[in-house]
């Protein structure tokens, strides 16, 4: 046996348990040295002076109370007449003398208060008072054989009051990784239970502990312990005060949610992106082999790949700067290489960079017909389910893409009968392999220029949002998840394309990107009504330029492969951790 190993282990083993104990013992520690320190500041030499004169005083008038009692009863030995002057006066100077120790004795007790003894001396003090009476009561209950429980309790007491003291006063010893910045040490070393506890009731945190704190890919996560009437949500409402008591930058994103059980809640300081070392260029190796799953990006937290339903109806929103034209481009470029896509820009941006690839509309004639031929379309394929006898779309989908959708409704607001038709797109064409997606700066359903239609926004489920412009916005983007705080983003290059996905959680994503040479350099697939027949296999693809020699373009840019399967990825649906 390797003995130096083992004591390693050990010593190890022991050290980790007792970390793990020691934030449960924080609090009584803590209040035992501040009622110390309390009475430490006490005894001072004046409140000292002032308890050795309560003291005398008190010792003088007990022994005039005696000396009274004494010649009372010598007075009533006397004389058998209550009412003699002898007995009158004795049992006046009596009642007096003990009016006076009353007196002194309500001085001496307030002295004490003021110059108190030590809490070790009060400890030691109250442990006799059982220690004592156990020992004693365990000598007499022993008959042939010696009781030692009574003595044992009052020793499991003093040696639980002890182990209590040094596991609240233990020293954590926080394993702090090298490659941790400044901020990110300083940020652990506040968040150390003894740090914590000590300075916490300055900021209103009274009655929380927390664990010590661990580096994760995302940055900075510890657990919380909520004592008395604390709860997850209470404690969020005090991020402000979390924040000055950690020193944190305002810019600094603080995350506070439940934890895995009851009364603890957990908190997550963002110094990091799991996500940064990965480049955010899109590819169609990203595409998923799972044929009802894309690719949205990647869990800055977690550095988790985070999927979502390729057929269903999409709502992406972003203030202007926050990157959605180019987060939005790779669900596009999914969309166009797995089937059929429709582009309706309402500013042509877009639709410049696109025209070459897929079927586009700017002019408001190109907006009306395409409007009409989508809705056609879906008309065409429930004729077609209904002759064939299905419910649902077996070809090739058809994708709907408005981009900047108010726009689009300021063109169309006045033409009831294609409003309609969207209106009926966003709502029936799901079935039928006809999917809307919708795209806008201005998340609004109400007011005078809406970004989303009041009907249309309750038919998009899943929902993505980067930075918007406030809370109203915000309410439209993630509708019941709207307290994920897409508002609060930071601004900047760096959180461009970064945002929430509605159901997943509030941990932020940063989202693929596609540059104009990466639309430029899809295939060719110009939609027309009634060209996708149900039950066919998608139709092979082909690059516009002839691929160069060593598998690069002409442009110089790398041909991608895509007759080459995917490998699979893991499938992360909008169904996690709330």
């Amino acid at each position: 046996m390797d003995w130096k190993q083992a004591w390693s282990t050990t010593t190890t083993t022991t050290n980790g348990a007792l970390d793990a104990l020691a934030p449960v013992c924080v609090p009584f520690a803590v209040r035992w040295d501040l009622a110390a320190d309390r009475r430490d500041k006490l005894r001072t030499p004046e409140h000292l002076k002032a308890l050795m004169a309560a003291q005398k005083e008190h010792n003088a008038a007990r022994s005039t109370h005696a000396t009274a009692k004494s010649q009372q009863l010598t007075a009533r030995a006397a004389s058998n007449n209550p009412f003699a002057a002898g007995r009158r006066a004795a049992r006046v100077a009596s009642k007096a003398a003990a009016r006076h120790e009353r007196d002194t004795r309500a001085k001496l007790k307030a002295a004490r208060v003021n110059y108190p003894s030590t809490l070790k001396a009060r400890a030691i003090q109250a442990h006799s008072l059982h220690t004592v009476p156990t020992v004693i009561t365990s000598v007499v209950m022993s008959g042939a054989h010696l009781t030692v429980w009574p003595a044992a309790t009052s020793a499991v007491l003093i040696g639980a009051n002890v182990a209590g003291l040094a596991l609240g006063r233990r020293k954590l010893r926080v394993p702090v990784d090298e490659s941790v910045s400044l901020e990110e040490r300083q940020l652990m070393e506040r968040l150390d239970p003894s740090y914590w506890v000590e300075h916490a009731p300055d900021r209103g945190l009274s009655g929380t502990v927390t664990t010590p704190p661990a580096m994760e890919p995302g940055g900075i996560r510890c657990e919380i312990r909520l004592d008395g009437t604390w709860t997850v949500k209470t404690l969020a409402d005090k991020a402000d005060s979390i924040r000055a008591l950690l020193g944190a930058r305002t810019a600094l994103r603080i995350r506070i949610t439940s934890a895995s059980r009851g009364g603890w809640a957990a908190l997550t300081l963002a110094t990091r992106s799991a996500a940064a070392g990965v480049s955010s260029l899109w590819t169609p190796d990203r595409i998923p082999t799972d044929p009802l799953s894309m690719s949205l990006g990647l869990d800055t937290e977690t550095g988790d790949e985070v999927l979502i339903p390729f057929d269903e109806r999409l709502l992406v929103s972003g203030a202007s700067g926050t990157g959605k034209s180019w987060s939005f481009r790779p669900l596009m470029a999914t969309a166009h290489l797995r089937g059929d896509l429709l582009l309706i820009d309402g500013k042509g941006e877009e639709a410049t960079v696109w025209e070459h690839a897929c079927r586009v509309a700017v002019e408001r004639d190109e907006i009306t017909d395409a409007v009409d031929d989508a809705h056609a379309e879906m008309t065409r394929r429930k004729a077609d389910m209904k002759q064939r006898g299905i419910s649902v779309w077996d070809g090739r989908q058809l994708t709907v893409v408005v981009d900047e959708g108010q726009v689009i409704l300021a063109l169309i607001s006045k033409d009831k009968d294609r409003l309609q038709r969207l209106i009926e797109l966003s709502s029936l064409g799901r079935s039928r392999g006809v999917v809307l997606w919708w795209a806008t700066q201005y998340p609004l359903t109400d007011g005078g220029a809406p970004g989303v239609h009041k009907l249309i926004a309750p038919n998009l489920l899943t929902r993505f949002s980067l930075r918007v412009a406030g809370t109203t916005q915000a309410q439209v983007a993630l509708d019941d998840c709207a307290h994920y705080a897409p508002h609060q983003i930071p601004e900047g290059r760096e959180y461009r394309g970064h945002g929430y996905l509605k159901g997943y959680g509030p941990r932020m994503l940063r989202t693929w990107t596609l540059d104009d040479t990466g639309v430029r350099t899809l295939p060719k697939s110009i939609w027309t009504p009634g060209q996708s027949t149900g039950g066919q296999s998608p139709r092979p693809l082909h690059l516009v330029k002839e691929a160069a020699p060593s598998g690069a373009l002409s442009n110089g840019t790398r041909r991608w492969p895509l007759c080459r399967p995917v490998p699979a990825r893991p499938r992360t649906w909008p169904t996690g951790p709330a």
